[in-house]
């Protein structure tokens, strides 16, 4: 991944990481998805925008069909934001940065 700032997760630590008291916003997405393309640069500003404030993380769900199941994602990119181990926060489907940057400045 291009991004130092973007936390790519897996099964192993994903609990721990959403599990922050600060924001932690995680793009569920797939190499092959059109839509999630159109998002990967949105992220990266977020990334840059938040980093030490906020876990701007990535999440590929063909590599973790588990995680994916189990927060009932059925279709992508599904940006969920969590804060202390909670869902706070699903959308569906591209957004623009500035959405995501009032969504996650209001959490702070």
């Amino acid at each position: 991944m291009a991004n130092q700032n973007v936390l790519e997760l897996t099964q192993e630590n994903f609990a721990q990481t959403i599990s922050a008291s600060t924001p932690v916003l995680v793009d569920f997405w797939a190499s092959w998805c059109g839509p999630c393309k159109m998002m990967a640069p949105v992220i990266d500003e977020l990334a840059d925008e938040f980093a030490g404030k906020a876990a701007i993380c990535k999440l590929n769900v063909d590599e973790n069909t588990d995680l994916a199941a189990q927060y009932k994602v059925m279709s992508i990119p599904t940006i969920l934001i969590f804060k202390d181990g909670v869902e706070v926060s699903r959308d569906i489907g591209v957004k623009s940065k500035d959405y995501f940057f009032e969504k996650i400045n209001s959490m702070l």
